[in-house]
């Protein structure tokens, strides 16, 4: 007896269907799963305090493109809704940095913990074109440092950004420069033992 075309082809969707939804069901439990692994590493974020005062610069506008551990562009961090992309505003204060994102919890960042201010092609994931996305490298209170990054709907403000920190960036660089300078003499240390 022969299947009738409407009968093929509507088991055809049901599988089509049924794969789709195991495949969006494996994706949010991996996403889950990353959440826990990651809650004692990085722990609370800073409460926005009460009394902000008046904007030293912005808001300014754009996307929130995530939130991830430094120094990996790409290891978004899933705790929370840290991780969601959404609408958001960069606005600076004399205490720290605010980014107000529509539809999601802010995410506050207290002036002594900032690291760096930059520019940067992608951030979690999403990469666009040179200095595409202003990154801000920041450690959260148990000392995780994390990369949270706002692509601006004007990206003629990133200069006056990174200007700010230029004192912050420039440390942040002799600190890398000096890291990578130790890890370069451990490595040929390693490769005398070894002949």
């Amino acid at each position: 007896m022969a299947m009738t075309n409407w009968a093929y082809y509507l088991i055809i969707a049901v599988v089509a269907i049924a794969i789709w939804l195991v495949l969006v069901s494996l994706a949010l439990r991996g996403w889950r799963n990353r959440g826990r692994r990651q809650a004692d590493l990085v722990g609370e974020f800073p409460q926005t305090p009460a009394d902000l005062g008046e904007p030293v610069r912005g808001p300014h506008t754009g996307l929130y493109v995530g939130s991830t551990l430094a120094p990996s562009w790409q290891n978004r961090v899933a705790v929370g809704d840290k991780g969601d992309r959404a609408s958001a505003e960069l606005t600076e204060y004399d205490d720290g940095l605010l980014i107000t994102r529509h539809g999601a919890s802010e995410i506050w960042m207290p002036r002594e913990s900032l690291i760096a201010v930059r520019t940067e092609n992608g951030l979690a994931g999403k990469v666009m074109s040179r200095d595409g996305v202003l990154v801000i490298r920041w450690a959260l209170p148990n000392g995780t440092e994390i990369d949270s990054g706002l692509r601006g709907d004007d990206k003629t403000t990133y200069p006056a950004w990174v200007d700010a920190y230029e004192e912050l960036n420039e440390r942040a660089f002799a600190a890398v420069e000096a890291a990578d300078l130790e890890n370069a003499k451990n490595e040929a240390g390693t490769k005398k033992k070894e002949d």
